[in-house]
């Protein structure tokens, strides 16, 4: 079913909001952050802006020390099927958004790939939006000469294809576990326990949730290799994986809504998966006011779609 909604429209519209309060003439940018990593390049996904499952100020905490070439935003940035139940979006969404376009704007090569749950994005392939560019799928050339084909990954997803209705039904038990794992979280929070997932926990525990797992592996390193490319980077499944699969590298960055996690590539080409959930809770969150950088005046808060 092909979703049409003023809340698709109004998340999308956001960027271009936010690129217009982020840029100030005559301000001059910040010096690098102190211990920043520099990475080539940088794929992120499942963000998952617009519910309250994104952890948008770990997401902030990992954009401000890393910096890349090109980063690729590889699907499921703004969840449309959320913000069509509901809508939900906080400064920090809006604050993440202004940090991916000032990235843009300050030189890096930001590649927006759109996944299922913002499909809506796939009308504009092609096109620009305050310096992200908007494709279908990506042939990239690691430093050491190796072609990764970038794709989000739901086109390979039989549950998706072929019984959306039950990708929205597990959508909406996702949320609720994802709730139930933000209670769990609060309570280790205060009893001093390090953060950890209940769904990702469950997903490698269940016998169908690790068949589907291996399945979908499967059927992305064929494509892959159809394409004649010796791996695929993607994300879609939230679980962060870097391996070969029947000859062919499978490599998932994550998620930013239980796993934490990115995938980068060094300047020898070397590839290696992030991990930035040891990081949550070590320091308070940004309050609002300070959630991004002098030079980035805040947009405001989105209300209700109209």
């Amino acid at each position: 079913m092909q979703r049409d909604s003023t809340a698709y429209r109004s998340a999308w519209n956001s960027a271009t909001l936010a690129a217009a309060g982020a840029h100030r003439d005559g301000v001059p940018d910040p010096a690098p952050a102190e211990g920043q990593q520099r990475y080539r390049t940088i794929w992120i996904s499942d963000l998952h802006l617009g519910t309250p499952g994104c952890q948008a100020a770990a997401l902030l905490d990992f954009l401000r020390c890393t910096e890349s070439e090109t980063l690729f935003l590889v699907g499921d940035i703004v969840d449309g099927w959320q913000l069509q139940r509901q809508w939900y979006w906080p400064q920090a969404h809006n604050d993440v958004v202004q940090k991916l376009l000032r990235k843009a704007r300050k030189g890096t090569r930001v590649l927006f790939v759109p996944g299922n749950h913002d499909e809506f994005a796939r009308r504009y392939l092609g096109h620009d939006f305050g310096g992200i560019e908007v494709v279908e799928e990506w042939l990239h050339r690691t430093a050491d000469g190796r072609v990764l084909w970038v794709t989000h990954g739901d086109l390979y997803d039989g549950v998706v294809q072929c019984a959306r209705w039950l990708a929205h039904v597990g959508d909406q038990a996702y949320e609720l576990t994802l709730k139930l794992n933000r209670h769990l979280n609060s309570l280790r929070a205060r009893l001093g326990l390090p953060y950890w997932s209940l769904s990702k926990y469950l997903k490698l525990k269940v016998k169908r949730a690790v068949s589907y797992v291996g399945d979908f592996e499967a059927a992305l390193a064929r494509a892959a290799r159809e394409r004649g490319a010796h791996g695929v980077v993607c994300g879609h499944i939230h679980h962060a994986e870097l391996r070969e699969v029947d000859g062919v590298l499978y490599a998932n960055d994550g998620d930013w809504v239980e796993s934490l996690t990115a995938l980068v590539e060094h300047a020898d080409g070397r590839l290696e998966i992030v991990d930035w959930s040891p990081r949550v809770g070590r320091r308070p969150a940004p309050a609002p006011e300070t959630a991004i950088e002098d030079d980035e005046a805040p947009a405001p808060v989105m209300g209700g779609a109209s």
